[in-house]
C-alpha cells in the first residue's frame, strides 16, 4: 500500500463507521416507528438502503454479489440458530409434522405452481423455473422480525406452524435454486433423479449433523465453566458457524444444521442461559438489519420500475394460487380449521431468502440473472406490503390472537455462569388456584423455596408475610428443583419457567 493511502486510511474507515452507524440507527428508528402506521421492518430497512444509496452514489455504491451473498449466508447462519434457540421444543413437537411438510414437499410444489404462473405470464421456461424455485420458501428473518417484533401473540399452533416452518424450508429452496441454475448453465449435467438425490442427500447430512452439533454442544455447555459470562455466547457463535461449515462441506444443508443444532442445544440445561439468549436475539436484530440495507444498496429504484407488471403478477400468483393451495394440501390432513390455514396461507412472508437466492443465477453468469434478480427483489418489496402490513388486520379478522393471558410488564431472572439448583417461576393467579385470596405467610411453601415479588399490573409489590395475592396477579417464585411440584400444586401451571 502507497505511504499516502495509508495515512487516509483511517479517515476512510471513520468514514465508513460514521455512515454505518448512522443507516442502523436510522433503520432501527424508522422501522420501530412503521410499525404504528401498519408497515413492516423488512420494507422499511430495505428502503432505507435503496434510499440512501439512491441519493448518495458516489458514498454509498455497492454493486458486488459475492460479498452480499456472504454477508447474507452469515446473518441467516445467526437468525436461524436464534430461531432454534428460542423455539420451546414443546410447541415445536406438536407441529413438527405439518411444519416439515410444508418445508418440503410444500415448498417444491410452491416452486412448481409459481413457475407455471410465471409462464402464463410471459417468461420464458428457464427464467419462470428460476423465479419459482428462488421464491418458494417462506423468510425465517422476515416471519420472524413480524412475530417478535410487532407485539403480536398469536394462538400457539398457528405462531408454532410459521416459525417452525421459515427456519426448516430455506434447505430446499437453496437446492432447487442450485439445482435450477445449474440445468440452465449446463443442461447436460443435471437430471431429475440427480436433483431428487441431491435433495435427500442435503437434508438427511444436514441434519445429521445438526443433532450431533446440538448434542455435542449441549454437553460441552453443561460441563465447561468460564470464568465470565460473555464467553459463553462467543462459544455458541462458534458452535453455528462450525455447523454450517461441516454441514456445507459435507454435502449437507448448513441452514437446516444451525437450526437443528439450535433446537436441540435450547433444550439444555445451559449456563448463563438468560445471557445467552439476550446476546444471540441482539446478533440476529443486527444481523437482519445488515443483511436488507446490505440488499437494499445493490438495487437502485429506477432499475426496479421495468419489472414491476410481471413482479406483481408473480406476487398475485404466489399469494392467491400457490401458497394457498399448497398450505390447504399440507394442513388439512392435520384438521387446521379454515381460518388457521387462511391464517398461514396469508401469512406467507418473503424476505432476505428469496433476494440472496436470487444472487445465485448473477454469480453464475446467466443471461436472465440480472432481470431474475429484480424481479425477485420487486416481489419481496411487494410482498412486505402485501401482505406483510396486513398482518395485524388478518390477525384480528380470523381470531388468531392467543386466548392465554399477557406475560408480565417486568422480568426476573438469576444470571449465573454456574449451574443452579433452583429457578425462578412466574405463575398468574387464577381466581381457582388454591393461594388465590391468601396471605403468603398462610401459603405452606416448602422450605427451599418462597416468593420473590407480586407484580400487580404495573405495580411491584414487596412480598410479605402479609401480602395478599388477588387474581391477576403474577407471581415470581425461587424454587428449587425438587420442590417444584409443590410449588406447581399450590400456584398452578408456570406462565415462564
Amino acid at each position: 500500500m502507497h505511504a499516502l493511502d495509508t495515512l487516509r486510511e483511517p479517515d476512510a474507515i471513520a468514514t465508513a463507521l460514521a455512515v454505518a452507524g448512522v443507516l442502523l440507527a436510522a433503520a432501527v428508528l424508522l422501522g420501530r416507528l412503521s410499525w404504528r402506521i401498519g408497515l413492516p421492518f423488512v420494507l422499511v430497512f430495505l428502503l432505507v438502503g435503496m434510499i440512501a444509496g439512491d441519493a448518495t452514489p458516489s458514498v454509498l455504491h455497492f454493486d458486488d454479489p459475492v460479498t452480499a451473498f456472504r454477508v447474507g449466508t452469515l446473518a441467516l447462519v445467526l437468525i436461524l440458530f436464534d430461531a432454534g434457540l428460542q423455539t420451546p421444543w414443546s410447541s415445536a413437537r406438536k407441529v413438527l409434522a405439518p411444519s416439515a411438510l410444508l418445508a418440503s414437499v410444500g415448498v417444491f410444489f410452491t416452486a412448481l405452481i409459481t413457475a407455471l404462473g410465471c409462464r402464463l405470464l410471459g417468461m420464458s421456461w428457464a427464467t419462470a423455473a428460476l423465479v419459482g424455485a428462488v421464491t418458494s420458501s417462506t423468510d425465517a428473518a422476515a416471519v420472524f422480525a413480524v412475530l417478535r417484533g410487532s407485539g403480536l401473540r398469536l394462538r400457539q399452533r398457528v405462531a408454532a406452524t410459521l416459525e417452525f416452518e421459515a427456519g426448516l424450508n430455506d434447505p430446499v429452496a437453496v437446492i432447487l435454486t442450485l439445482a435450477v441454475t445449474a440445468a440452465i448453465a449446463s443442461p447436460a449435467t443435471s437430471s431429475v433423479p440427480h436433483v431428487l438425490g441431491e435433495t435427500f442427500l442435503q437434508l438427511a447430512v444436514g441434519m445429521a449433523v445438526g443433532v450431533g452439533a446440538g448434542l455435542l454442544g449441549r454437553l460441552g455447555l453443561e460441563r465447561v465453566h468460564l470464568t465470565t459470562g460473555g464467553l459463553y455466547p462467543v462459544l455458541t457463535t462458534a458452535l453455528a458457524a462450525t455447523t454450517y461449515g461441516v454441514a456445507t462441506l459435507t454435502h449437507g444443508s448448513g441452514f437446516l444444521a444451525v437450526y437443528v443444532a439450535a433446537l436441540i442445544l435450547g433444550r439444555g440445561n445451559l449456563r448463563y442461559r438468560s445471557g445467552l439468549v439476550r446476546v444471540h436475539e441482539g446478533l440476529a436484530w443486527l444481523s437482519q438489519v445488515v443483511m436488507f440495507l446490505l440488499l437494499g444498496l445493490m438495487v437502485r429504484p429506477a432499475s426496479l420500475l421495468p419489472t414491476a407488471p410481471i413482479a406483481l403478477g408473480v406476487v398475485g400468483v404466489l399469494a392467491l394460487v400457490a401458497r394457498p393451495v399448497v398450505v390447504a394440501a399440507c394442513l388439512l390432513p392435520f384438521r387446521y380449521s379454515a381460518r388457521e390455514i387462511a391464517y398461514v396461507s396469508w401469512i406467507g412472508l418473503r424476505g432476505a431468502v428469496p433476494i440472496v437466492l436470487a444472487i445465485f443465477p448473477v454469480m453464475a453468469g446467466l443471461e436472465v440473472g440480472s432481470y431474475v434478480f429484480h424481479v425477485v427483489f420487486f416481489v419481496v418489496l411487494a410482498n412486505a406490503l402485501v401482505p406483510g402490513a396486513t398482518v395485524r388486520w388478518v390477525t384480528r379478522l380470523l381470531g388468531m390472537q392467543s386466548t392465554h393471558p399477557p406475560p408480565p410488564l417486568a422480568a426476573l431472572e438469576i444470571t449465573s455462569t454456574g449451574r443452579l439448583d433452583g429457578d425462578i417461576l412466574v405463575f398468574r393467579i387464577d381466581p381457582a388456584a388454591a393461594v388465590c385470596d391468601a396471605t403468603l405467610a398462610d401459603i405452606p411453601m416448602p422450605l427451599g423455596s418462597s416468593v420473590m415479588i407480586v407484580m400487580r399490573g404495573p405495580e411491584l409489590v414487596v412480598a410479605r408475610g402479609g401480602t395478599t395475592l388477588e387474581p391477576g396477579d403474577h407471581v415470581y417464585v425461587f424454587a428449587k428443583h425438587e420442590d417444584k411440584p409443590l410449588v406447581m400444586l399450590l400456584f398452578g401451571d408456570p406462565i415462564a419457567e
